[in-house]
Order: structure tokens, then C-alpha cells, then sequence
């Protein structure tokens, strides 16, 4: 198979952007009978989820790189009409600046190594950059030049709310230092901006409303203009026993909030991640033993499947020959040798499945593939564009 390309662990998968005929995964698996995970890129859905999104927010859509940086997945993005990208690192920077010339690239790491800074200004073009300390204020200041030209954005801390995955701890600056940032930050700046996070996967529309009010507090008290209002990532998919309201309920929420802070001007940022690119990827895996119901497979919390691992999220599976069997709940355990390497799911599988099987994993277009690693000699495989529905 042509499109099919071998890939070293935690490469990016380099395909060609476009096929005659994209294949289906029941018809990969008969002819090439995988023993190593195949990565599956559907980038119609990729960039169906993005256009929903750019059409339903109501400001600038931020694709978060780190979510899924293959290069497949950043071109159908694009196609998708997503034009702005969160990138935290300075291969991110490179990775979209050579791919997608056109691209409005945002440094939005708060922490960030000096040199960095310096080259994505100098070299990339980088105007962007995101803060949460007096110190990294200076270091922004000194790497650029004491630019002029520079969107400065102070991330305010959040308390830990009600998403899968809570992002309080890390980043941000509580209210008080973010007002003391925000004024000292003006005068040096094109544009000034406040950012926050809400968390991975969060299921509450009103986790971002909350959020805007204390953005505005913090806005108010500062007594100085803020052009921007990055209300960050967080927006969920679906996944089994996970069933998110639509977006356009937060959207919804978003913009009755910015509205009730009345800031005319005021521009919107938003930067998604999972909820582009989710269910963009599935991988097919093989069974290498079974044992009651817990089944062995070739991948796993050191590969594709780490957020089922003590994230504990469940992912949609099936038997890829087909049954007729009766479903039943089963845990995996990956292929290395390390007993952490578990998955509790449940995942939902007839219960004829054994030995040599493939099952086809859905839902890993989020923190999948990218944080695949070769612990233990396991880690290799292929990827291949399809053109199969997903599985949710």
C-alpha cells in the first residue's frame, strides 16, 4: 500500500495530503494482517469538526498544536478554515510555520526558554506570547528587543472545576498579581489580552462563564485596555458513558457572558484541542492473549492508549472480523512489561474475542499517537488516511 508509511516512535507521521481512493480499515486488515498498531487519520472528519467550530465561535479559533501535530491533521485543519494556532514550543512554531505559511502562530507556553523566545520573534514571526509572571514579562521584553509590536496575554489561575482533567495547578496568576501584570504589561504592547483554561474535557458549559466573571473582574480592576479575551481550551467530545452537551451550548454560555461585561471591542480567542481533533483517529490493534476478561494487546498507556491508563478515559472499541457473540466488558493490558501498563475501560467487545484478533480503538485523534514512546522496544508502527465513519 502506497499511502502507507513506517514510523518510528513519537515521529510525526508524514502522508501525502490527499489519495485517489482512501481505503477502508476492514480491507487494510485482510491484506496486510498488521502485528505493530495502525494509526487511522480520517481528515474529512478533522476537517468537518473544525469548520463546525470556526463557524459556531464567535472570535478566532486557536487549533492546539500539542493536542495532535501530525502533519495530515494540521493540513486538514487548515482546509477546515482554522488560521490561528497555540503552539508551545519552538518545533511546534517550526512544524506549522513550514506546513502552513499563512498561519497566525500564538507562543502560549507562560514559561518559556529565553532563546525561544528570541526565535520565534526574530525568525518566525511570533508576536503572540503568553505570561503569568512579572519574570516572564521581563524575559519576553529583553528577548524581543522591547518590541513594539508585541500581543502580550496575562493567563489567570482558575480553582479546579468540574473537568476530567484539572489544569489549576500549573499556570496562572490569581487575580491580584494578574492586575498588577496586566498594568504593567500595557505600556509595552500592541495588544493586551487575558487568557484562561477550564480544564480537559470539561462538561459544563457554565465552567466558562464563571470564568469570563472573574476575567472581568480582573479586566475592571486593572483599569487599563485589554483588547483580547482568550477563553482557552477544554471543549469536550464524546467518548462512552461521556456524553457532552453540543457545542453551541457553550458557545451559548460564551457569549452571554461577554456580553454581560459589556467591553465593546473586546476580541475572542478560543483554543481547542480535543474537540477538533478526537475523533479524527482511530488505531487498529492486535489481541496476543487473553486471559478471562482481560485481553492483551499490542498497544497501550506507553503508545496511543495513555489517557486510559490512570486518566481512566474509555474509548469506543469493536472486533474488526465481526460477531455474532453477546457484548461483555473487558480490560487491556499493553505489551510492555511494566504493570502499570493497564486498562481498566470497560471496553465493550463480543465475547468470542481472543488470540489474534484486531479491534479498531476510536476516539485517539486527542493525545494519542503524539505521546506514543518506545518503552520496552514497543512503539513502532504504520498510519494510513481512511475513509471509514468513526466509531462515535
Amino acid at each position: 500500500m502506497s499511502e502507507l508509511r513506517s514510523r518510528i516512535a513519537a515521529s510525526p507521521l508524514r502522508l501525502p495530503t490527499s489519495l485517489p481512493a482512501l481505503p477502508r480499515i476492514d480491507d487494510l486488515v485482510a491484506a496486510l494482517r498488521p502485528e505493530a498498531p495502525l494509526t487511522c487519520l480520517r481528515p474529512a472528519e478533522i476537517g468537518r469538526s473544525a469548520s463546525d467550530f470556526v463557524a459556531g465561535f464567535p472570535g478566532d479559533v486557536m487549533y492546539a498544536v500539542k493536542c495532535n501535530p501530525e502533519p495530515t491533521v494540521l493540513q486538514a485543519l487548515w482546509a477546515g478554515g482554522v488560521r490561528h494556532f497555540d503552539c508551545a514550543s519552538l518545533p511546534e512554531i517550526a512544524l506549522v510555520s513550514g506546513l502552513l505559511p499563512g498561519a497566525h502562530i500564538h507562543f502560549m507556553h507562560p514559561v518559556k526558554a529565553r532563546h525561544a523566545i528570541a526565535e520565534a520573534y526574530a525568525v518566525h514571526g511570533v508576536r503572540d506570547m503568553v505570561l503569568d509572571t512579572a519574570g516572564e514579562l521581563g524575559k519576553i521584553l529583553q528577548e524581543t528587543g522591547h518590541a513594539r509590536d508585541l500581543g502580550l496575554i496575562v493567563r489567570i489561575a482558575l480553582p479546579a472545576g468540574p473537568a476530567r482533567c484539572d489544569l489549576s495547578g500549573k499556570f496562572g496568576a490569581w487575580p491580584d498579581d494578574a492586575v498588577r501584570l496586566l498594568r504593567a504589561a500595557r505600556p509595552h504592547c500592541a495588544r493586551l489580552g487575558v487568557s484562561f483554561h477550564v480544564g480537559s474535557q470539561c462538561l459544563d458549559p457554565l465552567a466558562w462563564r464563571r470564568a469570563i466573571e472573574t476575567a472581568g473582574r480582573v479586566i475592571r480592576a486593572s483599569g487599563v485596555k485589554v483588547e483580547v479575551l482568550d477563553v482557552g481550551g477544554g471543549f469536550p467530545v464524546a467518548y462512552p458513558g461521556q456524553v457532552p452537551p453540543p457545542l453551541g451550548a457553550f458557545f451559548a454560555e460564551i457569549e452571554a457572558a461577554v456580553d454581560a461585561l459589556d467591553m465593546p471591542g473586546l476580541r475572542l480567542w478560543a483554543e481547542p484541542g480535543r474537540a477538533l481533533a478526537a475523533s479524527g483517529t482511530s488505531v487498529v490493534v492486535q489481541v496476543q492473549g487473553r486471559r478471562g476478561g482481560v485481553l492483551y494487546i499490542n498497544d497501550g498507556v506507553f503508545g496511543s492508549l495513555s489517557d486510559a491508563g490512570p486518566p481512566g478515559f474509555r474509548y469506543p472499541a469493536r472486533l474488526v472480523r465481526g460477531s455474532d457473540a453477546a457484548e461483555r466488558p473487558f480490560s487491556f493490558f499493553g505489551p510492555t512489561c511494566d504493570s502499570a501498563d493497564v486498562m481498566k475501560g470497560p471496553f465493550l467487545l463480543p465475547d468470542d474475542v481472543g488470540e489474534g484478533d484486531w479491534l479498531e480503538i476510536g476516539q485517539l485523534g486527542a493525545y494519542g499517537a503524539c505521546l506514543r514512546t518506545a518503552f520496552n522496544g514497543f512503539g513502532s508502527g504504520e498510519a494510513v488516511q481512511v475513509r471509514d465513519a468513526t466509531l462515535i
